[in-house]
């Protein structure tokens, strides 16, 4: 098993509904891709992560949609409708595509920090890379190997102790396996897991509701952004808003 679980089966996934009985609540095909994303990208959307992996499979659902097509048809209504968050494509396949969705400023500046620099300059990345310059050889690298180059890791918040850890650059104790494997003391490396998990599960609630409002991420008062527990409520009620 590799660095990074591609396989999600742990306990990110929304506890509410299951996927896809969450997504057929949304009649329009644009609403369901629109809804699987923000699902998906709900850490990144919280300013808990700077970027996420998101695998669009091709195959047909339950409910007769393809995420995959649905991908290739609304690619710029999704633009839109998620702002400041941009999407790239990683791997382009007949079978699936492997999407990177990210905050450009949060991610340039998680990246610029001295020691993510120096991992990433040991792992073959020029040092004053821009991270454009750094998708490109990303990009190259998982097309290359079809699968995840190691320091993944680094573009998706994984701790950088941990990465370098399972890179065979420092050496560290392997202590317990979350969304990735978790090396010498998991203190903070198990919180973050926990963060990325409340949010996953805080959205998953959210878009349960099938309330079309819920799939509008750019209105500053979007529950997801309110920490109060009061309005939580009055959502997952199905109370109008």
């Amino acid at each position: 098993m590799g660095f990074y679980r591609s396989d999600r089966k742990h306990t990110t996934r929304p506890m509410v509904h299951a996927v896809p009985e969450l997504l057929a609540k949304y009649e329009s095909p644009l609403d369901c891709l629109t809804a699987h994303l923000m699902l998906e990208c709900s850490e990144v959307l919280a300013g808990a992560k700077p970027a996420n992996l998101v695998p669009l499979v091709n195959r047909t659902r339950p409910c007769g949609r393809n995420l995959y097509h649905l991908w290739q048809a609304h690619q710029q209504q999704i633009a839109c409708r998620f702002g400041n968050l941009e999407f790239i494509v990683l791997q382009n396949k007949p079978k699936a595509f492997l999407l990177l969705c990210f905050d450009r400023k949060q991610l340039e500046q998680h990246m610029s920090h001295a020691g993510i620099r120096t991992l990433l300059h040991k792992a073959g990345y020029k040092p004053q890379a821009c991270l454009d310059e750094l998708f490109d050889l990303l990009t190259q690298r998982i097309v290359e190997h079809d699968g995840f180059p190691h320091e993944i890791g680094l573009f998706i918040g994984y701790p950088p102790k941990d990465v370098a850890a399972f890179m065979g650059l420092v050496k560290l104790p392997f202590t317990c396996q979350a969304l990735w494997k978790i090396y010498g003391n998991p203190v903070h490396s198990l919180r973050l897991a926990e963060d990325y998990r409340c949010c996953r599960q805080r959205m998953g609630a959210i878009l349960a509701t099938g309330n079309r409002r819920m799939l509008e991420i750019g209105d500053p008062e979007h529950p997801f952004f309110c920490q109060n527990n009061d309005i939580d409520f009055h959502i997952l009620h199905g109370a109008k808003l």
